[in-house]
Formats: C-alpha cells, structure tokens, sequence
C-alpha cells in the first residue's frame, strides 16, 4: 500500500493512502474510508450505511442527509446506486472534507458539502426535510473508532425533526449493545415513531448498523430488489454480502 498524501495537525494526523485504484483514509490510524471507483462495495460497513435505500423504490429518496462524510465513501455509493438529487454532507473536519474533494472525487451538481459540528448543524437546520439520513459520526479514542454523538433522546428527536413522513434514518454504531441501547431502542416514545427496524452487520466487522424506517417495510423486499441487480447480487462474487435482522418494535 502507498502512502500518497499526509498531514498532522496538533495531535491528529491524517493519511491518504492507495493499494493500486482503491484509496483509503486514515485519521490517527483509524481508517475512516475505502472507495474503489469500477468496485464501489466495499464488502465492509460503509456498504451497510447506503444498501437500506433498497426498501425503497427507484426515485422515492431525492434528499438524503449524511452525517460524517470521511473520505466520502458513502456519497460515492450514493451517487453510483441511488442517484437522488440532493446528498448533503455534514462533516467536523475541513482536512477531511478536503480528502473527500481531492482523492475520492466528492463532487457534482447534486452534492453539498458543509463543514460543521453536526449537532449544531441540526439544531439550526430549517430547510426542507431528508428522505432518508445517514448517521456516521465516528472519531477516535486510543486508537479505536467509537461514536463521536450519543444517541439519546435528544440526538434522537433532533435526527427525527428533520425527517420527511415514511422516511428512513440509518444509524452505524460500534456494537449491537450500543445499538440497543440507544434511545432508539430504550426509549418508548421513539419506538413508536418507527414501523419497521433491522440490524445490518458484515462478517468483517463489528459494528451494528441500525434501519429505523417510518413506514413498513420487510427484509425480503430489501433482497429481492439487491438480487435484481447485476452488480450487487450477493450471491455472486463481489456482490453486496450482509447480514439483516428484523428486530422487535
């Protein structure tokens, strides 16, 4: 692997590195982002973050919020599978946003890029409503990712308060037990806001990607439409492999 760009910032040091058209980005050794432009499944977590737009059909989700853009790997998904009109990408870190820009081509008409703290994004945010919002809001501690934003009633209501009717918010957390219990879990009244919701997990990792969706929805419509396509059917090869399951409201 390549070492192709680096930079340290007080205590943070950032990395872009290359293993031939693959780039990933490492932030205090954490690795943040892998995007491969002709092999955007990645067979890691970042997969598990935009394959949920498959409960919906083709045009239905045109505004999607991402919070933690990284590298960008996730938009760069988006864009290739999905094709809304408008990814709005909330990120901390300018040198990130900057690697998102530069080595993983985060760009086009479509795509908005804002440097932020993403709760204070979300508490001043009047716009439109978001079909479908991703939450990734990972950093760092002792060399190891976790959440950078609890999920408790408060973030909870927040994501809620910007979301359209019968629409979706996707959650990444470290662990299973981090997922149950969020407020999405342990707090009832949050609970009755969702009608359907699933755990997505890879082999590859630990982490527990929470699918809280505001209409019904079942994971054997989430197969049916992923198998329909060529390049994601998990029963081929480099197809789009994942665990689901539907967990009790």
């Amino acid at each position: 692997m390549s070492l192709l760009w680096e930079r340290r910032e007080g205590a943070t040091l950032y990395q872009v590195r290359s293993a031939g058209r693959s780039m990933r980005l490492y932030t205090n050794g954490v690795f943040h982002s892998q995007y491969h432009p002709a092999r955007p499944v990645t067979g890691s977590v970042w997969d598990l973050l935009w394959l949920p737009a498959f409960f919906y059909r083709a045009g239905e989700l045109q505004r999607i919020l991402v919070l933690g853009v990284g590298g960008g790997t996730v938009i760069r998904q988006l864009q290739q599978f999905i094709q809304p009109a408008c990814i709005t990408g909330v990120e901390l870190s300018a040198v990130h946003l900057s690697v998102a820009r530069r080595f993983f081509g985060v760009r086009g008409s479509g795509v908005r890029l804002e440097k932020a703290d993403a709760r204070d994004w979300l508490s001043r945010y009047r716009g439109p409503p978001f079909d479908m919002i991703v939450d990734d809001l990972f950093g760092d501690y002792d060399g190891e990712p976790q959440r950078a934003v609890y999920a408790g009633s408060h973030w909870v209501k927040g994501l809620l308060g910007c979301l359209a009717p019968g629409g979706m918010i996707v959650t990444n957390f470290t662990s299973r037990l981090e997922l149950e219990t969020s407020a999405y879990r342990a707090a009832a009244q949050y609970r009755a806001r969702f009608a359907a919701v699933f755990h997505l997990s890879t082999p590859q990792n630990h982490n527990a990607v929470g699918v809280f969706l505001t209409r019904a929805a079942t994971s054997r419509q989430l197969r049916r439409r992923i198998q329909a396509l060529a390049r994601l059917d998990p029963r081929k090869k480099h197809g789009l492999h994942y665990r689901i399951r539907t967990l009790a409201l």
